[in-house]
């Protein structure tokens, strides 16, 4: 950007990969909520194990919406788990690294 470098003279060595991702439960909570409170939905299934949908789950649910969570065989924290309607995971375990 300060002219020192031209783009042919640019390599791996002066790029950088920053991958952030900033609100995105926040943003899913409000959905969620949202879904419940103008009754646009019967059910909701998250697919997520995160104890920050805690909220957004027992709001929900107290909005008569039946609250699914598909946590991709990964385990579920306590306190998401007393605030959910039923667990519809089916894998014992999600393989980390696979060879496709």
């Amino acid at each position: 950007m300060n002219g020192t470098l031209e783009i042919k003279d640019i390599g791996k060595e002066h790029l950088s990969l920053n991958i952030e991702q900033k609100g995105v439960d926040m943003r899913i909570g409000v959905d969620i909520s949202s879904l419940a409170f103008k009754k646009q939905v019967d059910q909701i299934i998250l697919v997520s194990g995160d104890s920050d949908f805690v909220p957004a789950a027992k709001q929900a649910r107290r909005e008569g919406i039946d609250f699914l969570l598909c946590p991709m065989g990964n385990p579920v924290k306590d306190d998401l788990h007393e605030h959910i309607d039923g667990n519809i995971s089916r894998e014992p375990y999600i393989k980390k690294n696979t060879n496709i």
